[in-house]
């Protein structure tokens, strides 16, 4: 008996994730990404935020992480994206990957639950 009030006093997550792209970072070094680099992680949550109004791309997506401003989705991978956030899809991003050798990268994935 009292596994089975352990087992349901457990959340369970019934959440489905589907990955939708990956993607690097665009403009890392000249936004807020270096000043934050060494708090960055993988798996931390990124606000993808439409940017309608960018006058180098229509279809830009700035990606923030805690208030931020990391960078873009790279012009090549952001018209799905735009679409999807001007519809109001409900869009979830989180760094993917991140390399700190002498060149730094970061990789974002973009999911729907």
């Amino acid at each position: 008996m009292l596994s089975c009030v352990a087992l349901s006093a457990q959340a369970v997550d019934t959440r489905v994730r589907l990955l939708v792209q990956t993607a690097p970072l665009a403009g890392l070094r000249y936004y807020e990404a270096n000043q934050v680099w060494s708090e960055l992680r993988p798996g931390d949550a990124l606000r993808l935020v439409r940017d309608p109004d960018n006058a180098h791309d229509g279809n830009a997506v700035g990606v923030h992480w805690r208030g931020r401003m990391l960078g873009y989705v790279p012009r090549r991978a952001n018209a799905t994206l735009s679409w999807a956030l001007d519809r109001g899809d409900a869009l979830r991003a989180r760094i993917g990957r991140i390399e700190r050798g002498r060149v730094r990268r970061l990789e974002i994935e973009v999911f729907v639950e």
